[in-house]
């Protein structure tokens, strides 16, 4: 696949991130705790995928997986048909960078860098110029309504603004997957509605999938599908109220 964006039709159907019996082990003194068992999923090319549970069913767990940041004790996680836990370290961040996206419930952005310049910084760590990359996350903060607070760092942000300048980050790649942990819930209802407008067009547009995790009614009704995690494993759900 390559590592440019590809348009939805180019995509239509194909399975761009896929679990197979995903298992996560953690001991806790003699014992193990198994948080996801034998965890099935797939996830196609412009499809947006709610996770619910309760708190401690492994949601946070499952994201890390999802995204490379931690290896399974058993299973695959692939993403755009690599597997990500056999590539090396330096492998894995490089194809981070151009095909997953995050947006965690708490921003982690860098405190001595405009909103711009963490918005910009995936691209600038991928080589591009940063006039170039400066100009692409312009073009995603103001669709996230941050254009005039773009020269602002995040100690001068609320957390709502911190949040947006985030997910402009996790968007500027055009990644091919993006995972997202409670991403609107920090924002108001005008503001969160603005991003499930830019997810809708970036699903729609350029194939994104996305994965959300999610206490948020309103936000995993508007998906695609909605997953419940319990037991260490995903179950279809009928509705979500």
């Amino acid at each position: 696949m390559s590592d440019t964006a590809m348009t939805r039709d180019t995509l239509a159907g194909e399975v761009m991130l896929e679990c197979r019996e995903l298992t996560r082990i953690y001991q806790e003194g003699p014992q193990d705790l198994t948080v996801l068992d034998s965890l099935e999923l797939e996830v196609r090319a412009g499809e947006r995928v709610a996770v619910v549970g309760s708190s401690g069913s492994g949601k946070t767990t499952l994201l890390n997986l999802l995204g490379g940041l931690d290896r399974p004790s058993h299973g695959e996680v692939r993403v755009a048909d690599k597997v990500l836990h056999t590539m090396s370290d330096a492998a894995l961040g490089r194809f981070r960078n151009r095909h997953i996206g995050f947006v965690y419930q708490f921003h982690h952005l860098l405190a001595e860098f405009t909103a711009l310049e963490n918005a910009a910084l995936p691209l600038i760590v991928r080589g591009q110029r940063k006039r170039e990359a400066e100009k692409r996350a312009m073009e995603i903060l103001a669709r996230v309504g941050m254009r005039e607070r773009a020269a602002h760092k995040p100690g001068e942000l609320s957390g709502g603004e911190r949040q947006r300048v985030a997910i402009a980050r996790a968007l500027v790649t055009d990644p091919s997957l993006v995972l997202m942990d409670e991403p609107t819930g920090n924002l108001d209802q005008s503001t969160a509605s603005s991003i499930l407008a830019l997810m809708d067009e970036l699903s729609a547009t350029a194939a994104c999938a996305f994965v959300i995790v999610t206490h948020d009614p309103g936000l995993a009704a508007h998906q695609d599908r909605v997953l419940r995690l319990d037991g260490g494993r995903l179950t279809d759900e009928a509705s979500y109220d």
